[in-house]
């Protein structure tokens, strides 16, 4: 993965910069909806008394609003049983239990598949989407959105202790500080609990163009700041969210 500084001294220079590192929680959709924040309220039209899975769906948030703001039916995805646990209680506390349901897989296909905020933490994204086609109706289609990506100024997530720190620092210098606060036993950035894959948008457009699936949409979003230098030729550094639809490529 590259990076410059490493060995004992980029190891004191992280541990002096952070001790837990730069994670924090977002605050960007405090008091407001975050699906509605990130895909436009058209989002609630398009599911409206549709079957949606949410894959990747953590703690659910996403998938009660959505059986909430009018789906028939939501099927959240999420490979830990214990954050499932903590959805489907959610749900009843909701008064939504009857419309979802939190699984660790399924076989029931879909009318829209949805991807919020995973795609950079999917341990194998391949496979992700090749069961992602399995899971949705010929007609159906995957809304995804994610970021940051890997060359974002904090696309390191906790590693991007000030921004860039994840391309400066090498591997082993970011894993052996992490490893002081964190105790999952990760060796290497693509092993730390709740996945980092290093996402970049060539490779996800790489990852799509090899599958069964086409782009019907595609649209990356610039940081604020930056969106007057966004380009072709800037994009990996200067995109805040990747936002894209996928269908089938026989559509």
């Amino acid at each position: 993965m590259g990076g410059i500084i490493g060995g004992e001294i980029g190891y004191r220079i992280l541990k002096t910069l952070s001790k837990t590192g730069n994670d924090p929680v977002p605050t960007a959709y405090k008091d407001v909806s975050k699906l509605t924040k990130l895909l436009g309220d058209k989002f609630w039209d398009e599911i409206e008394d549709k079957v949606v899975i949410d894959f990747g769906c953590g703690y659910g948030e996403d998938a009660i609003e959505m059986a909430k703001r009018g789906a028939r039916r939501v099927i959240g995805i999420d490979i830990r049983d214990e954050v499932l646990n903590i959805a489907r209680a959610s749900a009843e506390s909701n008064l939504v239990g009857s419309k979802c349901s939190f699984l660790t897989s399924t076989t029931e296909r879909a009318d829209i598949v949805t991807s919020i905020d995973a795609f950079e933490h999917f341990e194998n994204p391949s496979e992700v989407l090749r069961i992602m086609r399995s899971l949705i109706k010929d007609d159906g289609k995957v809304i995804a959105v994610f970021g940051p990506t890997w060359y974002h100024p904090l696309g390191g997530h906790l590693f991007s202790v000030f921004p860039f720190a994840h391309l400066i620092f090498t591997e082993r210098a970011l894993i052996r500080w992490r490893s002081d606060f964190k105790s999952d036993g990760a060796k290497r950035i693509n092993e730390v609990s709740g996945g980092l894959n290093m996402m970049t948008i060539s490779r996800f457009e790489k990852l799509v163009g090899e599958s069964d699936f086409r782009f019907s949409k595609f649209d990356l979003v610039p940081i604020r700041p930056l969106r007057l230098i966004a380009g072709r030729w800037t994009r990996e550094f200067t995109t805040s969210v990747v936002r894209c639809e996928l269908v089938a490529k026989s559509n």
